[in-house]
């Protein structure tokens, strides 16, 4: 999937979504362009429209990606924009990066495409695929050599703790999704209720 630069796109949204780009965002915290600064009021259409974006750039995915996860969750029993949220977090690029195996979203992303991620003991390579409560979550031992999973192994329990859903062992680099992630635990910035009501227009 195709994006402008990380940056830019952080500027658009109102929201860094790499440590880089909140280096740039503290300098430049406006829209880019050149009415980027002249920007003041918002139209309630915008404001749902940057809320789907914002939502949908954490996870990096695109928009058919995300306009089906929210049918799902629409017909499902419960707060519509919570079941989005939770179903998202199920992604198995999400749980890589959640588990602390990769540092942004686009690096799991890629760790998962490029056949490094095993689950249940079968490598996977679709980051879309849907992680169930139970299933275990590991790098191959090939890949385990490789710089970013040593440094992960080798500095744990560095980083940020994971999330009380998952349970983590990075000396390992084994990860287990024990339950389903509630919309309280998801370390998403988004108000998803305006997302419902972007696609209930």
């Amino acid at each position: 999937m195709r994006h402008k630069p990380v940056a830019k796109l952080s500027r658009s949204i109102g929201l860094p979504l790499t440590d880089k780009a909140a280096r740039y965002f503290e300098n430049r915290p406006y829209p880019p362009g050149p009415h980027g600064r002249g920007r003041k009021t918002m139209s309630p259409y915008k404001e749902r429209l940057r809320e789907k974006q914002r939502l949908r750039f954490q996870y990096h995915i695109s928009e058919k990606q995300l306009r089906r996860a929210f049918d799902q969750a629409d017909r499902g029993n419960g707060r519509t924009g919570h079941l989005l949220i939770e179903d998202l977090e199920t992604r198995l690029d999400a749980v890589v990066l959640r588990a602390g195996f990769a540092k942004t979203i686009y690096q799991a992303r890629q760790f998962v495409s490029h056949r490094h991620i095993l689950v249940n003991g079968g490598r996977v390579d679709r980051p879309g695929y849907r992680v169930q409560p139970g299933d275990v979550v590991s790098i191959t031992l090939r890949s385990r050599t490789m710089a970013p999973f040593r440094i992960v192994a080798e500095n744990q329990p560095g980083g940020a703790p994971p999330p009380t859903y998952l349970d983590v062992d990075r000396g390992t680099l084994v990860a287990v999704l024990n339950r389903r992630p509630t919309r309280p635990e998801i370390p998403v910035v988004c108000d998803e209720q305006l997302v419902v009501e972007y696609y209930a227009r």
